[in-house]
C-alpha cells in the first residue's frame, strides 16, 4: 500500500519541527487534565503534541474560517445583498482506528479558544449510518463502515441545510454502547461559527456525475494518515482496552466480547480488520487522501511526523 500522498506536486510538505515552530508565541490554551478527557483510546495526545501540531493547525483553521467570512461577506456587498454568511465546515477523514475522533474532538476545543471562531460544534457521520434492522435488510450488517452502509443523501442533506445558512439543523444520533442509531434522538447544529464533520468517508467523490459529493460542502479537509500496519495494532490495542471498558457494561452491543481469552480477542479484533476495516481503508478511504486540504502523517508512536498542506 502507498504510504505518500498522490499527486505530491500539489501539496507542501512540512516537517513536524518545522511546523511546530509556527506555534512560536501562541499560548497553550488547554491543561493536561483537558487533553487526557479529549484523548481516545489507545491515543497518545499530549501537551507538546497539541502544542508542536495541533495548535498551529488550529490557528490556521481560524484564519481559513475568518478569510471565508469576509469573502462571503464581500460578495453579498458586490451582489447588493444582505450578508448571508454561513458555517465554515472542516471535514475530518481516515482510517478506522487512526485517532480522527480524538482530532476532530481536539479541534473543536482548541478552535473555540480563536476569537474569531468561539463556537464550534462536531458531527460524525456514525449518525447517518442506516439503522442496524435496515442494515440487515440489506445484507450490509459485516459491511457496516463501507460506503453503501451510509444514508448519504441524507448527510448531504444535513449540510446543505447547514451552508443554506438554516437556523437550525439536525442529524441522527449513534450510539456505540448499542451499536446502532437511536429511534427519535437528534443531534442538533444551530448555526455555529465552524461546523466539523468527522467519518471515514467525508472525501468520497460522489456516486456518479450528477450527485453532490459530502466534500463539496466542505471549506477544508484534514486526511490522518498513517501506514496500515500501525493502524492494525492501534486497532487490536484498542479493541483489547475496550473488552475491561465499554464491553463489560451489560448494555454493550458487544459484551459477548467481555470474557474471552486475550489470545481469543487479538484473534477476533485480527479478523475484524482483515475482513472489514483492512478492505474498506484500501477500496474507499485510502483512494480519497488527495482530496484532502491537509494531511497529518502519524508515526508508529500516533505523533505526527510531517504535514502536507495543498498549494493554493
Amino acid at each position: 500500500m502507498s504510504t505518500d500522498t498522490e499527486a505530491p506536486e500539489l501539496y507542501r510538505q512540512i516537517p513536524r519541527a518545522e511546523w511546530a515552530r509556527l506555534a512560536a508565541g501562541m499560548a497553550q490554551p488547554l491543561t493536561e487534565t483537558e487533553v487526557v478527557q479529549i484523548r481516545g483510546l489507545g491515543d497518545r495526545l499530549d501537551l507538546a503534541e497539541v502544542r508542536d501540531v495541533y495548535l498551529p493547525l488550529s490557528r490556521l483553521l481560524s484564519l481559513y474560517a475568518t478569510a471565508t467570512k469576509r469573502l462571503g461577506a464581500d460578495t453579498a456587498h458586490f451582489l447588493q445583498d444582505d450578508d448571508s454568511t454561513t458555517p465554515f465546515v472542516v471535514g475530518v477523514a481516515g482510517s478506522v482506528a487512526v485517532g480522527k475522533s480524538t482530532i476532530a474532538r481536539l479541534l473543536r476545543e482548541l478552535m473555540s479558544r480563536w476569537s474569531d471562531t468561539p463556537r464550534v460544534e462536531l458531527v460524525t457521520t456514525d449518525g447517518f449510518l442506516y439503522p442496524n434492522a435496515e442494515l440487515e435488510r440489506r445484507g450490509l450488517m459485516d459491511r457496516k463502515g463501507f460506503p453503501e452502509s451510509y444514508d448519504r443523501r441524507a448527510l448531504v442533506d444535513f449540510l446543505i441545510d447547514i451552508k443554506s445558512g438554516a437556523a437550525e439543523a439536525r442529524a441522527p444520533f449513534y450510539s456505540h454502547m448499542r451499536y446502532d442509531i437511536v429511534p427519535d434522538a437528534r443531534v442538533t447544529v444551530r448555526r455555529p461559527d465552524v461546523l466539523i464533520v468527522e467519518g471515514l468517508n467525508v472525501l468520497q467523490p460522489p456516486p456518479t456525475p450528477n450527485d453532490v459529493a459530502v466534500s463539496d460542502l466542505f471549506d477544508f479537509s484534514i486526511y490522518v494518515d498513517a501506514d496500515a500496519a500501525h493502524i492494525e495494532r492501534w486497532y487490536v490495542d484498542r479493541f483489547l482496552a475496550l473488552r475491561h471498558g465499554a464491553f463489560s457494561n451489560p448494555n454493550s452491543f458487544f459484551k459477548v466480547f467481555a470474557d474471552i481469552s486475550d489470545d481469543e480477542a487479538v484473534a477476533r479484533a485480527l479478523r475484524f480488520w482483515n475482513e472489514i476495516n483492512l478492505p474498506n481503508l484500501e477500496e474507499n478511504v485510502l483512494p480519497t487522501r488527495h482530496r484532502a486540504t491537509l494531511v497529518l502523517r502519524k508515526g508508529p508512536d500516533h505523533a505526527v511526523e510531517h504535514v502536507q498542506l495543498r498549494k493554493l
